[in-house]
């Protein structure tokens, strides 16, 4: 290995003595400084799911469906970002786009901080800076990505699962702590006026330090592998692949559900049972991070394919439950119904992450069937390279659901007056989730030559 703490160039989780020795250690380290740097980007990510419901009040005169938009907006972006940042790994090295990712936090939450306090500001400059808190989303695909190449298969669940959960929880971070924060005048550096109680700007500035902090950690921490260096090209090729537009559309499914409910939370509280506060929203997305890990656990063991099944059926459960409670105004009701949804969303983002691996594996693997160690070697390496792509470009069509859910709420809410419409959809969307999972990763059916059996090998 290369004496060289900023690259390096022996790496092979694979051999069980390289990994006891010295591979664990540094695949361990990197991680926590990934998920460091990746917990505050998901905070910067969902900072309007709050800001949000306090603007009307500190003076801006916002449609109830335009607030929905400055909610929508930044997953929308964070989702497109995820493309460029998914191949910025392999281009850049894990260590060094990290340092880039964290450092380029403080665009969104710096302008956050300023454009709150001017209650004159027009909506599509409002919406424009919302937009900037889409950077941090991005950081998701280059983490992913990053961790992917660290450790052995057998591990990659369990270290895609916590690497998720630990960013995933930045969601209940920033809406757990930007109410409590933002009635401090001891953070609020614009010495402005507060609003009610509440300085608006601390929901930008609360995040500053923290980020230093994770551009600190990702500078004298974490590592870049020469092993995952590839080219764009390679990389694309996963994009003509069949199963990385199928798992794509599951993972709108399970990730694009918990981010885009986690986003629209809140608001839709707010909108639908006004007498209660909003500080109980942290839980859907708390519930939702903790229960990833368990989900990538169960699939290590039992199968993704099998834990994705039956998560879209709980999940579809659980928003017929929603549909019922919030059409009689029962909060109780609603508020447990969604959080079995957001439980459903951890365990599918889990289970399906470990798909992703499992099925390049396999058909790497089949295409050197009988051709020697050699081959095998090479074919793990590719699918090693493929799945890291895929695992970026699948976890960027999925944020794409970030948008779609808070946008469809509040179009929802403009037409008909409640969100039960925008819910049905999602309902049918989970319907259609749960026939391709049977269909391509469950059903038996006679094996086709040159395509390996997905079910058999309980992907």
């Amino acid at each position: 290995m290369t004496k060289n703490p900023t690259w390096i160039s022996d790496w092979r989780p694979e051999d069980e003595a390289f990994w006891n020795a010295t591979g664990k250690t540094i695949a361990r380290r990197n991680l926590i400084w990934s998920i460091v740097a990746e917990h505050i980007g998901f905070s910067v990510w969902l900072i309007w799911s709050i800001v949000t419901t306090k603007l009307p009040q500190a003076g801006f005169h916002y449609t109830t469906d335009q607030l929905f938009q400055l909610v929508a907006v930044p997953g929308l972006i964070g989702a497109l970002m995820r493309f460029p940042y998914t191949f910025a790994v392999t281009t850049f090295g894990g260590r060094n786009w990290t340092i880039f990712s964290a450092a380029i936090l403080f665009i969104p939450t710096l302008s956050l901080a300023y454009f709150v306090s001017q209650p004159d500001t027009p909506f599509w400059l409002m919406l424009l800076i919302a937009s900037t808190a889409g950077l941090g989303g991005g950081n998701f695909a280059s983490s992913m990505t990053n961790i992917s190449f660290f450790f052995p298969d057998k591990m990659k669940g369990w270290a895609l699962g916590l690497n998720a959960a630990g960013g995933n929880i930045g969601v209940s971070s920033v809406q757990l702590l930007t109410p409590i924060l933002m009635t401090l005048a001891v953070i609020n550096l614009f010495q402005a006026t507060p609003v009610d109680g509440v300085f608006l700007q601390n929901a930008g500035l609360m995040w500053v330090l923290p980020i230093a902090i994770a551009v600190f950690g990702a500078v004298f921490f974490m590592n870049n592998l020469t092993t995952a260096k590839s080219s764009i090209g390679n990389q694309l090729a996963v994009v003509k692949r069949k199963h990385t537009w199928i798992m794509a559309y599951l993972y709108i499914g399970t990730f694009g559900s918990f981010i885009g409910y986690s986003a629209a939370f809140p608001l839709l509280i707010k909108t639908q049972f006004p007498s209660v506060t909003i500080a109980i929203a942290f839980l859907g997305p708390l519930v939702g991070s903790l229960s990833r890990p368990f989900g990538g656990w169960l699939a290590d063991r039992i199968g993704g394919s099998v834990i994705t099944f039956w998560n879209f059926i709980v999940m579809a459960g659980a928003t017929v439950g929603v549909l019922y409670f919030v059409g009689h105004k029962d909060f109780i009701g609603f508020l447990s119904m969604f959080l079995i949804l957001f439980v459903t969303t951890g365990i599918g983002n889990g289970s399906t992450y470990r798909m992703i691996p499992s099925i390049f594996r396999e058909q790497n693997l089949f295409k050197v069937r009988g051709k020697g160690d050699a081959a095998r070697a090479v074919a793990l390496k590719t699918a090693s390279i493929e799945s890291g792509a895929a695992v970026g470009f699948i976890g960027a069509v999925g944020a794409v659901g970030g948008y779609l859910i808070p946008s469809g709420f509040g179009k929802s809410i403009a037409l008909t007056g409640g969100p039960q419409l925008a819910l049905a959809i999602y309902l049918a969307f989970y319907a259609s989730c749960l026939g391709l999972t049977w269909w391509f990763y469950l059903r038996r059916s006679p094996q086709r030559e040159g395509a390996p059996s997905l079910a058999e090998a309980r992907v």
